[in-house]
This record gives C-alpha cells, sequence and structure tokens, in this order.
C-alpha cells in the first residue's frame, strides 16, 4: 500500500507581464518629428531660396566652413576636456589618505559616484557645444586665412606685408584663444577629480599630490604656459592696431618699451613652462612656483612699470618730437586705408563780395542747382502720383541723373511702392495681402533744378500706365524696401489673373498685364505639398497649405529688400544705407553699394562706422540707414550690386578688383562676381559714389587733412561737418548730391559735396569744401576718368566765410525774408526749409536755399514758393533762383532770370485715374511784387489804409490757399493752378502793405 498524500494543486501561472503604454514613445517621435519639421521650415528654405537666386554655392560655402569648424571645436574641446576628466579618475589613488580632509569629502564621492559616467560624457559635450559654437562663428576668420593674398604693401616696424595683419594674425589670435580655454577647462576639470579622489590634498603632513596628480597638472600648466608666450608674441603685432589717446598704432613707448618687454614676457613664460615639465618629472613644486613668482613680477615690472616710465620720464616731457614718426605712420597708413591718399587740395581763398556778373564763368553750374529737397517733396509725390491708396512712396526720395533730350539732367526719383496699410482694415484679408495686392508699380521722376508755375515738382515720368522719358521699362515692382513679408504670385496657364496692377476704371474690373511665370522666376516653388508645408511653418500661415490659389504655378517672394537680398548672397560686405532706384535696360533695378572693411590695418585710425554715418536724414527717414555698428579701420567700395525690381535678381560686379579683401572674398566664393566689363552703358550712367563712403572719408579727412606730424599733435586746424541748420538738434547735416564744376574742372559734373566748420569752437564760419566726382560714367559704357575723385577746398585760417548754421541764421533774421515768410506761414500754412547747399562759384561760396509752403493740416503737398541766396553776408530772396541771384550781384548774376523755373507740365492723374501724359513745356509765369503806391507828393498813404489792404490781402490769400487744397484733393489741377495765382497775388499785395506800414 503506497502513500501518496494529499493531491497537489496546480501551480499558478506566472503573473503577466505589464504592457508599457505606446503613448509616450507616441510623443516623443511625434514630437521628434515636429522638431525637426520646425527645422527644414527654417534650414532647407534657405536652400530653395538660395538656389532659386543662384547663390547656392555661396549658402553651401558658409554652412561647410561653419559646420567643420563647429567639428573641430566640439571635438578638441571634448575630447580635451574628456580626456582630462578620464586621466584624473583613473589614476586616482586605490586608498584615499586617512585624514579629515578626505573624510570630508566621502559624502561628495558617495554622491557623485552613481552620476560619474553621465558626468563625465554630458560635462565635455556640454562645453564642446559652446566651444563648436564659438568656433562656428569665426568662419570669415578662417576663410580669409586659408584663402589670404598680398596687399603689396609693409607695415613700417616689422617690414610684413600687411595681409600678415589683415588675414594671418586674427586667425593665430583665435586658435591661440581657444586652446587656452581648452588647456583652462581642461585643467580645471583634471584638479576637480584629483581633489576629489584623493590625488591632490590641501592640508596635512606629506606630499600634496600623487604622482600621477603632479605629472598631468604640470603637463597642462606647460601647455598653458606656452600658449601664454605665443599670446604675448602675438601682442607684439597687435600693438600697430592699438587705440592710442591721440593717434591709433604703436607709439614711440610701445616700439620702445612694450614691444621688447613682451618679447621677453614671452620668453620668461617658456623657461617657466619648462620648469613644470621639469616638476612632471623630478616632483619638486617650489622651482616652477618660484617661476611663476618671478613670471608675475615680470609682468608687473617689465610689462607694466618700465614702460609707464618711459612713457611718463621720457615721452611726455618730449611727445612733440618723439612721437613724431608714429604719428606720421597713423596719418600715412589712415590716408591709404580710407582711400584718402589722392585727394586734390586747392587753397581757396573765397571771395566774400558779390559783384555783378560774377557768375558768368560758372552760369551752367548756377543754372542746374538742384531746387527740389528730396527729403521734402515726398508727400508732393505722394499726393501728385500715388494715384491708388495702396501705392506709397519713400519718405526720403533718390538724386540720380538722366539723359533727357540730350543733355543730362538731375533728377529726384522714386518708386511706386505697395502700401497694403493704406487698404484699410475692410480690405485685408490673406487672399488680398497675399496674392492679390502682391507688388507695386512704376516709377516717378521729376527735374532736380525745375519746378512747374506753382512750385509743384516737374515731372517727366510718372501715372500709371507709366509715361514719359522713360518709357517703355516693366513697371512691377516686386521687390523694394516695403515690400509685404511674403506674397504669392504666379497663375497656370489660361487661369484667372489674381494679381492687381490697377483698376480698370472703364469696365469696371482690373487691369493686368500677362504673368510670365516661365520668364519671371523670382522666387521658391511652392507648387508642391512639400514646399508648401514648409512655407505655412516658416510664416506661421496654414492658408498657404490650404488656399486654391497655391497652384502648381506658384512661386513664393520673400526677402524682398534690396539690402537683405544683397547681404544674404555676400555676406562679407557691408551694405550701404541707402539703395535707390534706376531704370536702366527697360527694366527697374535697385542700386546697391557694398563695402569690404577690417579692423586690422596697422596704424590706422578706427572708425565706428554707424556714427560717423548717422546725420539729419537717418534721423528722420525710415528707408535711409546708417551703417551697421561695426569699428573698421579700412573700407573700401569693391562691389556694385543690382536687383531687378521685378525678378529679384542679385548682380554683383567686381568694381574694385585691386582690393585684397575682396580677391579673398573671390577666391572664397568663386564665380560669383561679374567683372566691370558686364557693366552695360546704361547702368554704368547710374552708378554713383556712395553716400556712407563719403560720410566716413569726409570724417577722417576733417582731421587728417593735417599731414604735418607737428601740427597733428596739436590738433591745429582740425574740422568738423556742421550740423544740418534746418534742424533742431545737434545732427550732422547730411552730404548733397548735385551738379557743380569745382575750380580746377573743365566741366561741370555729377559730384557728392558736404563742408567743413572749425572743429570744438563756437565760430560757425567755412573751413572747406570736400567733393566727390560721383558720375561713374555715361550711357556709351566709357567709365569716367574723375569718378572717385575727392577734391577738397581749403579756405585760409583767418575765413570769414560764413558756415551753414551762420548763413541759416542769416536767413532767418533778415527782416524781409522774416516778414514774407511769417505771412506765408500764417492761417493753416506751414513754411519748411529745404536743404541748403553750398557751392564754390563766382570766386565765393554761394549757399542756396529752397523755401516750400505747405497746409498744416488735410491734403499736404510741399510747393516750393521761394528761393534764399547768400553770397558772404549779402541775401537775396525771391520768387526764382534767377531773380535771387540778380538780387545778390546785383542785377547781373550771369545767369538768365527764369531759366531754372522752366514748367515741363506735372505728369498727374486725371479724373479717372489715368496719366494724361507729359504736356507741352511753358515758361513759368513771373508775377513782380508791385511797390506800395504812394500820393503823388510822397507822402505816405494813411496806415488805417495799409492795415485794411494788408488784412484784406491776407484773407484772399487764406481764401485762395483753401480752395487749392480743395480743388487738389478733388483733382482738379486746373482749379488749383488758379489758386495758386491767386495766391500770389494776394502775397504780394500783402508784401506791399506790410513795406507801407513799415515806413
Amino acid at each position: 500500500m503506497s502513500f501518496t498524500g494529499p493531491p497537489r494543486r496546480p501551480a499558478a501561472p506566472p503573473p503577466a507581464r505589464k504592457r508599457r503604454g505606446a503613448l509616450g514613445p507616441t510623443v516623443v517621435v511625434l514630437g521628434a518629428l515636429v522638431v525637426l519639421l520646425l527645422i527644414l521650415a527654417q534650414v532647407w528654405t534657405e536652400v530653395l531660396w538660395f538656389d532659386q537666386v543662384g547663390y547656392l554655392d555661396v549658402l553651401r560655402t558658409e554652412w561647410l566652413t561653419r559646420s567643420l569648424l563647429f567639428a573641430a571645436g566640439f571635438v578638441v574641446m571634448a575630447g580635451a576636456v574628456a580626456a582630462s576628466l578620464n586621466v584624473a579618475y583613473r589614476s586616482r589613488p586605490v586608498y584615499a589618505p586617512s585624514t579629515q580632509e578626505q573624510a570630508n569629502l566621502d559624502q561628495y564621492r558617495e554622491a557623485v559616484e552613481p552620476l560619474r559616467k553621465l558626468v563625465m560624457v554630458a560635462g565635455p559635450a556640454l562645453l564642446g557645444l559652446f566651444a563648436g559654437t564659438a568656433a562656428s562663428q569665426q568662419w570669415t576668420t578662417i576663410q580669409l586665412w586659408l584663402n589670404s593674398v598680398e596687399f603689396g604693401r609693409t607695415d613700417p616696424q616689422w617690414g610684413l606685408d600687411l595681409s600678415f595683419f589683415v588675414f594671418t594674425l586674427p586667425g593665430l589670435r583665435f586658435v591661440v584663444s581657444f586652446l587656452m580655454a581648452v588647456v583652462v577647462l581642461s585643467g580645471l576639470g583634471a584638479i576637480a577629480t584629483h581633489y576629489l579622489y584623493g590625488g591632490l590634498r590641501l592640508g596635512g603632513q606629506g606630499p600634496r599630490t600623487t604622482r600621477a596628480a603632479r605629472v598631468q597638472l604640470s603637463v597642462l600648466a606647460a601647455a598653458f604656459l606656452l600658449l601664454v608666450a605665443a599670446n604675448y608674441w602675438l601682442d607684439r603685432y597687435s600693438l600697430l592696431t592699438k587705440a592710442g589717446e591721440k593717434f591709433e598704432g604703436a607709439s614711440y613707448a610701445d616700439v620702445n618699451a612694450v614691444i621688447p618687454s613682451k618679447g621677453i614676457l614671452a620668453v620668461v613664460a617658456v623657461l617657466v613652462a619648462a620648469l613644470f615639465l621639469v616638476t612632471a618629472v623630478r616632483g619638486n613644486w617650489r622651482i616652477p612656483a618660484i617661476g611663476v613668482g618671478l613670471m608675475v613680477v615680470s609682468a608687473v615690472a617689465i610689462g607694466g612699470i618700465y614702460p609707464a616710465v618711459v612713457q611718463r620720464f621720457q615721452v611726455q616731457p618730449n611727445a612733440q618730437e618723439l612721437e613724431a614718426d608714429f604719428i606720421q605712420r597713423n596719418i600715412d597708413a589712415t590716408l591709404t586705408a580710407f582711400g584718402l591718399d589722392d585727394v586734390e587740395v586747392t587753397p581757396y581763398s573765397a571771395s566774400t563780395t558779390a559783384s555783378a556778373g560774377a557768375l558768368r564763368q560758372d552760369a551752367e553750374t548756377a543754372a542746374s542747382i538742384r531746387l527740389l529737397d528730396p527729403a521734402i517733396v515726398s508727400p508732393s509725390f505722394r499726393q501728385l502720383q500715388q494715384n491708388k491708396q495702396y501705392y506709397n512712396f519713400a519718405d526720403a526720395l533718390s538724386v540720380d541723373r538722366y539723359d533727357i533730350g540730350g543733355e543730362s539732367r538731375d533728377t529726384v526719383i522714386a518708386v511706386r511702392e505697395l502700401n497694403l496699410a493704406g487698404l484699410g482694415p475692410s480690405a485685408r484679408n490673406w487672399v488680398n495681402d497675399r496674392t492679390v495686392y502682391t507688388h507695386g508699380y512704376g516709377v516717378v521722376a521729376a527735374f532736380g533744378n525745375t519746378t512747374s508755375s506753382d512750385g509743384q515738382p516737374a515731372y517727366f515720368e510718372g501715372g500709371i500706365p507709366s509715361t514719359g522719358e522713360l518709357s517703355p521699362y516693366q513697371p512691377r515692382i516686386y521687390f523694394g524696401q516695403n515690400s509685404p513679408s511674403y506674397s504669392i504670385v504666379g497663375a497656370p496657364e489660361g487661369a484667372p489673373e489674381w494679381e492687381l496692377d490697377y483698376p480698370d476704371d472703364e469696365s469696371g474690373g482690373q487691369e493686368n498685364t500677362t504673368f510670365p511665370t516661365d520668364e519671371i522666376q523670382a522666387g521658391p516653388s511652392v507648387g508642391n505639398y512639400w514646399n508648401k508645408l514648409l512655407y505655412a511653418l516658416k510664416f506661421g500661415d496654414e492658408e498657404l497649405l490650404f488656399s486654391d490659389r497655391v497652384t502648381t504655378e506658384s512661386q513664393i517672394l520673400y526677402d524682398r529688400d534690396p539690402r537683405d537680398r544683397v547681404e544674404k548672397v555676400a555676406p562679407y560686405l557691408t551694405i550701404d544705407g541707402r539703395v535707390y532706384p534706376a531704370v536702366v535696360d527697360e527694366k527697374v533695378v535697385w542700386m546697391v553699394d557694398g563695402y569690404t572693411t577690417t579692423d586690422a590695418y596697422p596704424y590706422s585710425k578706427s572708425a565706428s562706422l554707424d556714427d560717423v554715418t548717422a546725420d539729419s536724414l537717418t534721423e528722420r527717414s525710415t528707408t535711409v540707414a546708417q551703417l551697421a555698428p561695426q569699428t573698421a579701420n579700412y573700407i573700401r567700395n569693391s562691389v556694385k550690386a543690382t536687383v531687378d525690381a521685378y525678378t529679384g535678381e542679385v548682380t554683383l560686379y567686381a568694381w574694385d578688383p585691386e582690393d585684397p579683401l575682396l580677391q579673398a572674398w573671390q577666391k572664397v566664393f568663386p564665380g560669383t562676381l561679374e567683372p566691370i566689363s558686364e557693366i552695360s552703358g546704361d547702368l554704368m550712367s547710374h552708378i554713383r559714389y556712395p553716400e556712407d563712403l563719403f560720410k566716413v572719408q569726409r570724417e577722417l579727412l576733417s582731421t587728417y587733412h593735417v599731414q604735418d606730424a607737428g601740427d597733428f599733435y596739436t590738433n591745429q586746424d582740425f574740422w568738423t561737418t556742421p550740423n544740418d541748420p534746418t534742424q533742431s538738434g545737434s545732427v550732422k547735416q547730411p552730404p548733397y548730391y548735385l551738379t557743380l564744376q569745382m575750380p580746377g574742372q573743365e566741366q561741370p559734373s555729377f559730384s557728392l559735396t558736404s563742408a567743413y566748420i572749425p572743429a570744438g569752437g563756437t565760430r560757425d564760419v567755412l573751413t572747406g569744401f570736400l567733393a566727390a566726382d560721383a558720375e561713374a560714367g555715361n550711357e556709351a559704357g566709357k567709365p569716367a576718368e574723375g569718378y572717385g575723385k575727392l577734391r577738397l577746398l581749403e579756405l585760409p585760417r583767418n575765413s570769414t566765410v560764413p558756415g551753414p548754421g551762420q548763413v541759416q541764421n542769416n536767413f532767418d533774421a533778415d527782416p524781409d525774408v522774416s516778414t514774407t515768410l511769417n505771412l506765408l506761414a500764417q492761417g493753416n500754412s506751414n513754411v519748411l526749409n529745404g536743404n541748403l547747399l553750398t557751392l564754390p562759384v563766382g570766386g565765393g561760396l554761394l549757399y542756396v536755399q529752397p523755401v516750400y509752403v505747405q497746409s498744416s493740416s488735410g491734403t499736404q503737398i510741399p510747393l516750393l514758393q521761394k528761393v534764399l541766396v547768400a553770397f558772404g553776408d549779402t541775401i537775396g530772396f525771391a520768387d526764382t533762383l534767377g531773380e535771387a541771384l540778380d538780387q545778390v550781384f546785383g542785377g547781373d548774376s550771369g545767369v538768365e532770370v527764369g531759366e531754372e523755373t522752366t514748367d515741363t507740365g506735372p505728369i498727374a492723374p486725371d479724373a479717372d485715374g489715368q496719366a494724361p501724359g507729359t504736356e507741352t513745356p511753358t515758361p513759368a509765369p513771373t508775377t513782380p511784387t508791385p511797390a506800395p503806391t504812394t500820393p503823388a507828393d510822397g507822402a505816405s498813404p494813411d496806415a488805417a489804409a495799409a492795415r485794411q489792404q494788408l488784412d484784406a490781402a491776407l484773407a484772399d490769400a487764406n481764401a485762395a490757399l483753401q480752395s487749392g487744397q480743395t480743388a487738389l484733393a478733388a483733382g482738379d489741377f486746373a482749379a488749383y493752378g488758379e489758386a495758386q495765382t491767386r495766391l500770389r497775388e494776394a502775397l504780394d499785395r500783402a508784401i506791399a502793405a506790410e513795406a507801407a506800414l513799415a515806413e
């Protein structure tokens, strides 16, 4: 009988494993995809943009250089720090010394140990990210170093080609500084690890370091000191760009004390590094510690005290003599670096006494004086040529020159750009903003020295559709300074055209020109879903993804400002603060000037480019800017660029192929620049000398026209640019484009001009006048021989020729002028002083200022009503320039009266919004100012009667002004002209009555 016991219960099944939820991984994957899409929306769209404009190689080169530098910086920093931490950890003592110090560290070791592997990986990686980012930002420095070219000019101290200072030295300094940071962080990591794990201790008896710790820290210290030695050695060269109290570059004390001390300190650093290597072998810290102490003492005594003693006791008592050679180095280098070494300086003993016929030899210049102020007449363009509320003009217009009727004429020109804000809230929606109102339309141009009979600009191109002397040309303006952030353009063949040029008033529909999608190719395609998605994310507009108006033929236009487009395709250029439009070869292009700059030119004066290019125009304009903030001691206008206003095409021309900086960048970005020979004759005729370069040069020349080292040291005869007398506050007067003939020139030429007054004083007298030949060539394609030639007129030191501020004060204080302007300013009118132009004519300096009158409210149209002229202390004030000149020059200025006020007739919209075209030129009527009537016996008229006449005249003037504004708002230009005639007659009667009261 067998006993089996109670039956066994079946074994319980093992508990089911808990399934991991899929939500977490799904969220992570989706999040990663979203992040990837957002990155692609910024990165891949940049690729599409650069590929569209034809400069993909620029983006590829920049990104590849940045990536390689980032990788190198990451690997070097992360690798060095990680290796230092691992060496320190692996060489830790097996048993830490039994001391209270180590006992206190036990808790930290226990806390760190679980995270040790993470810290030893994440810490170096994080430092590597920072280092890689910093290294990638130096891509321009490295590329210039790798692609350097010879300057063909040596520095005066070392005899090295300047390419060493401009290209090589910045690269070496970056590498040394980066490696110093690597060694310091590696050393700090090693010190912390050795201390934590017992390889290094601060207290107790016996050795303070283990052998492994001593070797590692000694090697790191030696490496750091070798880098310090290299830094000292490079400092010797960097002194040549040091900013001094009176001049830039190495001074007497620098050359004779600082440079030798830097060499000595470099040798000392190498010796102390060798002492640390000895310590790594022999184990005695005392010797390198003494070496470090001696190094510190040497740095203080040799590097600090000794140069200070030389400066205080040797240089200061004899500064003018000892610094003379070094000041001369500074003068010579500055003149060369800023293109001032070929300035034509002419002593000019300007006459202050006007004599009859004095302007006969300069009659051509006087007759072509620009009377339109481009910073004032924008409202006139807006009211008379805007045509539709969704168009607008820049607040500061541009000055150019055009060949009209075989004669080169100074011109004020503007582009009619899109102004979405003018549509009003009810019309603002995605469809209108992005697909209907996509572009501006046409240019408007007026003669610079001519106005209509009522003071309006005399247009020779304008209207919609465009008519005039410049037509025909492609009028659509897709790329400009005020274009929308992005627009969708293009439609399939046979589909309705959505974009609007202007309404067709006869049919009630809209008028469009055919949109050639196969020709424009202005922006990347959004014809596929992938591109739609990326651009919808880029601009945050889901409508772009779902709109039926985004078709297979659609393109997206963005980055439309000409300055932005040139900056993107040529990232090495500093772009001029003003771009200007020109009608060239039957298309509208934006003209853009680009500069190559550096701050590493030995001995040259440094200039803050944003400060020296600021003036009253940049202060009040939204479209004219100063240069981007940077410091430079070398500048060249090396590139002329154009941006097609219709296609957005960017073309870069190597304007200064001899510039070493440009040559280096051409090696970096081969094939991106066109030679000068590719510039057409029409384009050449509109290239002009750039304003910002001229501003920089006039700022440097205000000091560096003094080329004697002794006079320079004593600050004798330094000048400054006068403040703009037409504006409140202390803001510089901008330079002005106008046609003039400088002494020594055979004929008038298009020039850029500025005046000088004494620096640091209260005397507002003229000390100099600077002009640059601004015309690059003519329509035949022949470059102008004198382009860029700087001509400086130096007035005697005892000059009494009034400066701009004094002349403006003389104008304001003149009784006749102030009385008339006060009359003009009564009622709802404002008087605006135009730009105060200075011209060297008649053996002296002539000042000309247009005076405008506009309504103080409602429709504001500045109308040229008067012209002020000054020669010395003599003032002329009349309706026309010729009359004002005759007043100054005794009735015989040599300039035909009325010559400058020929009326070409405005191109203005008619009642249907169309432009009637150019009217037949008619001479401007001039209304003589009637003398006050007096009785036959010569007695003065009764005061009461004169007062009644004055009141009646003012009332008539106010009524005429109001009638004119009403007529202008209604588009009735005939009535407006009649009102202006009545206004002038009433003002003449008011002036006569005022004169009678004065008697």
